[in-house]
């Protein structure tokens, strides 16, 4: 047994979190890829079958009101806010992130008020978010301004309305300021709508504590949802009567039975809704959030940052020289939960990583990337990963 399988066994012994694992369905597959689509919880299915049997086959209508139905979009988001540092009542569940994207930097131009007519992306970002950005500058009559988040403080001014950013860059995993950029933004007097897509579940936010205005996630990553599981909304509490949806809808409506025909905004966080949650999908998030009780999202990102360090220690063992280069930032004030390694044939390689039973991802045209999920990855885990990527490597080398 080599130094570092040695080193695994050890740190995983330690690990407090290794008991979580039993809260996943895993198989021997070291899966690498959470920050794509999080792991099966044992939970879930049963959940799920509970829904569709009894709640939906047996009560159906009813369960609106009597399996909680209704109140689901809010009290779900409950359950995801303290992972982002935010207190009740400030997140809904529903829609994709890309409709919250939209529906936040919207309400965030209309919050700004005459007289500011740009909108600043984050030019790194995913490209859906840019895509919405620029819908969103050719509806409200705003200007859009692409910039790399670090340069964002200083292209701001007097005529900005809204900033878009990425808490984490989803190629490199660079981590991003979001307490310093969220002053800045504020100090322009502009408001800043933060995308949390990959870093809810993997590392405090803290969106309270630092005045964030508006934020958006999905819930299929780090929070382990499920494909396509519903996204999120958060509006701070005293915006909350400010805040005006581009998608109103009888969801969202003060009185949503009366079927009026002029619309009347719902008070608090209701006002991000739109029209009938995906109740089957939300449920099956709800049970998956369960996973987080009692579990600290400071531990979850002690862990991280320890496996994304041993990954990289077991890289340099084990790789050739000169093989690969990570774009991963090594400051851990700078880094999320995912390592993204430069490879020239990364298609190729990732494939026959799969092959051999370690599952990433392959971002064209050439990274490798390696999401280490705090929740059941283990060290052991990693330095596999580590030793059949270096064994893959050799042999196309």
């Amino acid at each position: 047994m080599s130094e570092l399988a040695v080193k695994a066994e050890k740190l995983d012994a330690a690990d407090e979190l290794s008991v979580l694992r039993e809260r996943f369905v895993l198989d021997d597959v070291v899966y690498l890829d959470g920050n794509s689509l999080g792991a099966l919880p044992v939970s879930v299915p049963g959940r799920v079958d509970d829904v569709v049997r009894r709640q939906w086959g047996e009560l159906r209508i009813r369960s609106w009101e009597e399996s909680g139905w209704w109140t689901a979009p809010e009290r779900i988001g409950d359950r995801i806010a303290p992972l982002v540092g935010a207190a009740p009542g400030q997140i809904v569940v529903g829609d994709s992130t890309s409709v919250n994207v939209f529906k936040a930097l919207v309400a965030a131009v209309r919050m700004a008020g005459a007289g500011r007519d740009e909108i600043v992306v984050d030019a790194t970002t995913f490209p859906t978010d840019g895509y919405i950005a620029e819908s969103a500058a050719r509806m409200t009559g705003c200007t859009l301004r692409p910039v790399v988040p670090a340069e964002a403080p200083g292209v701001l001014s007097g005529r900005t309305a809204a900033v878009l950013l990425n808490h984490l860059d989803d190629r490199t995993c660079r981590l991003h300021d979001l307490s310093g950029l969220t002053a800045a933004v504020h100090e322009a007097g502009a408001v800043v709508v933060w995308d949390l897509c990959h870093s809810a579940g993997a590392l405090p936010v803290g969106l309270d504590e630092h005045g964030v205005d508006l934020a958006v996630g999905c819930t299929y990553k780090y929070l382990n949802g499920g494909p396509g599981s519903p996204a999120y909304l958060y509006v701070r509490a005293d915006l909350q009567d400010r805040f005006d949806s581009p998608l109103p809808g009888w969801n969202s409506h003060a009185d949503p039975f009366g079927m009026r025909t002029a619309y009347e905004p719902g008070a608090g966080a209701v006002r991000g809704r739109v029209g009938t949650p995906d109740i089957l999908s939300m449920l099956a998030l709800e049970a998956a959030l369960e996973v987080w009780d009692d579990v600290s999202v400071e531990v979850v990102r002690a862990k991280s940052l320890a496996l994304t360090d041993f990954f990289l220690e077991c890289v340099g063992e084990y790789v050739p020289e000169g093989r690969v280069e990570s774009l991963t930032p090594a400051a851990h004030e700078e880094r999320g939960s995912q390592v993204a390694l430069r490879c020239p044939d990364a298609g190729e390689v990732m494939r026959r990583l799969i092959e051999r039973g370690v599952v990433g991802d392959f971002r064209h045209p050439d990274v490798l990337r390696f999401g280490f999920t705090p929740l059941y990855v283990g060290f052991a885990d990693v330095e596999r990963a580590a030793r059949v990527l270096g064994e893959v490597l050799g042999k196309l080398a």
